[in-house]
């Protein structure tokens, strides 16, 4: 049996691997637990009265005899005798009953099969490695980058019957994340404004994508990184008045400077190890700024300039320890500071801009 899986591979694959007697689903994100589960359960069970061959336990109070005693009883409707015995929040369950998992894994009793749903699966354990080798253990941890890209275009394609630009693809997880749940409804929405277009493009996307407090918060960054602290504030005001909370707020904006931090330091590394500085649009490229807000990444560095972008990995680290109780301030007030920091001027004594490197 092949090796663990990511989610967004095993959902993409036309040809699956054949469900085993003993599947795992690990990892944090529930959407794609349940999309791999939907795709499981239709493969060992069917469609036709499969509620009679489907056990769902509890990990924390169940008993390993009782999940045994119902993978080994058969069904008399549905499924061809076959059973689904699914263990939710089962890490506990796996702890108090390792060592007869591994046994159950290695000499499986049944023609159904063990679905165990846990969030920790360590690939250094007997349990995992044996798991990997003969049943089929996917990970359904929330990430980004290129499976995440291709997942939606797929999902687009396959489920919601329209075309996602790729531009548009970069734009909807820049605005709202790695959070693939998110994302899905997004372009459920996107799908119906398309209509017989049929190709959702990043002018499609642009003015209906996150259209509460995620893009709230973007267009707050966007003020402050264009000096406008003003609307930067009176953003933030609407944004704590709505009830968002001043860490996830923090999270959403973060990212984004991290990006334009990382792209300073590829600069300054460049110049240090061979004199010859990267154009700027090259570094942020680097730094995984996407191509639709390449232009505006240039224009919010230039504002920085080199002293604040240096500074923006400790600004961030210090806003978010503050926010977890090292300062007095209070929330509002570490949000103001920090928002200020970036909206002033730079500072022209003896600064040479970012964008000149």
């Amino acid at each position: 049996m092949a090796s663990q899986l990511h989610a967004f591979d095993y959902l993409a694959r036309k040809r699956r691997p054949a469900a085993s007697e003993v599947c795992v689903l690990f990892g944090d994100d529930a959407y794609l637990k349940r999309l791999v589960y939907e795709v499981l359960r239709r493969e060992v069970l069917g469609d036709e009265s499969a509620e009679f061959s489907e056990e769902i336990y509890e990990g924390r109070s169940v008993e390993l005899c009782d999940v045994l005693d119902a993978l080994s009883t058969v069904s008399l409707f549905g499924a061809g005798g076959r059973r689904l015995v699914v263990v939710q929040e089962a890490d506990d369950f796996v702890s108090r009953n390792r060592a007869a998992l591994e046994q159950y894994v290695d000499r499986p009793r049944s023609t159904g099969m063990l679905l165990l749903d846990v969030r920790a699966w360590p690939k250094n354990t007997r349990l995992a490695k044996r798991t990997a080798d003969r049943g089929l253990p996917i990970d359904c941890s929330g990430t980004g980058g290129v499976k995440l890209r291709r997942w939606l275009a797929a999902r687009a394609s396959n489920v919601h019957h329209c075309e996602l630009a790729e531009e548009a693809a970069d734009f909807m997880i820049e605005v709202v994340g790695p959070q693939p749940g998110v994302l899905d409804q997004e372009l459920a929405k996107l799908a119906v404004a398309v209509g017989s277009c049929k190709t959702v493009t990043l002018e499609i996307a642009q003015p209906l994508v996150g259209g509460g407090r995620a893009r709230t918060a973007w267009d707050m960054l966007d003020a402050a990184l264009s000096g406008h602290a003003d609307e930067a504030l009176r953003q933030l005001d609407r944004l704590l008045l709505a009830g968002e909370n001043p860490i996830a707020l923090l999270a959403q904006i973060s990212s984004n400077l991290r990006r334009l931090a990382t792209t300073f330091a590829i600069m300054q590394h460049a110049k240090a190890s061979s004199g010859r500085v990267p154009a700027l649009r090259d570094a942020l490229a680097e730094a995984g700024v996407r191509s639709f807000v390449l232009q505006k990444s240039q224009a919010q560095l230039r504002h920085l300039g080199r002293a604040r972008a240096g500074k923006l990995f400790r600004w961030l680290l210090e806003a978010d320890l503050d926010l977890k109780g090292q300062s007095q301030l209070g929330p509002r007030t570490i949000l103001e500071r920090l928002l200020v920091r970036l909206a002033q001027p730079r500072e022209p004594a003896g600064e040479s801009s970012v964008a000149a490197r």
